[in-house]
C-alpha cells in the first residue's frame, strides 16, 4: 500500500533510512532526509506491505521547470525484490502524466540504482562523482512524458 506520510511515519522511516546507509546513502544524508520530511512531508509517501511500513519516497512536482520529481527512495532491506520499488514509480508516473503540467519525470540518484530507472526508460542526463559522499556519485535521470 501506499500512502500519504504522516507525522507518525517518521521514525520507522528515519530507522529504515539508517539501515540503507552507508550502502545507498551517505552518514550525512540522514538529516538533510529528515529535514525533507520536516519540509516537504506533504509530498512524501510511505510504503507499507502486510501492514508494515517498509519504505517511502518523495513524489511531487516542481512547477518551475514542469517535471514531477521523484526523490529519497528506499526500502527495507528485508524487503527488497519484491517489486516495491516498481510499484513505487508506477504509481508516481501514474501521478506524473495525470497532470498537464508535467512534461519529464526526473530523478537524481546513484550509480547503484540508476539501472533500476533505466527499466522504466528514463535516460542518464549527467553525473557527478562522490556527490552524495564518497563513492556515492550523483546520477541525473530523465523520462519524457507529457509532451505540450
Amino acid at each position: 500500500m501506499i500512502r500519504p506520510y504522516t507525522l507518525s511515519d517518521r521514525k520507522q522511516l528515519v530507522d529504515i533510512f539508517i539501515l540503507n546507509t552507508p550502502k545507498y546513502f551517505d552518514q550525512k544524508e540522514i538529516q538533510d532526509f529528515e529535514a525533507y520530511l520536516e519540509l516537504h512531508g506533504d509530498t512524501y509517501l510511505t510504503i507499507e506491505y502486510d501492514g508494515e511500513i517498509v519504505g517511502g519516497m518523495g513524489c511531487y512536482v516542481d512547477e518551475n521547470d514542469t517535471s514531477g520529481r521523484i526523490t529519497w527512495i528506499f526500502f527495507h532491506p528485508n524487503y527488497t525484490g519484491l517489486g516495491l520499488g516498481k510499484k513505487a514509480v508506477a504509481y508516481c508516473l501514474k501521478t506524473f502524466t495525470s497532470n498537464p503540467l508535467v512534461e519529464k519525470s526526473v530523478v537524481t540518484t546513484s550509480q547503484l540504482a540508476y539501472k533500476f530507472f533505466e527499466k522504466f526508460g528514463y535516460n542518464l542526463i549527467r553525473t557527478e562523482k562522490d556527490y552524495w559522499g564518497q563513492g556515492l556519485d550523483l546520477y541525473v535521470m530523465e523520462l519524457q512524458l507529457n509532451s505540450n
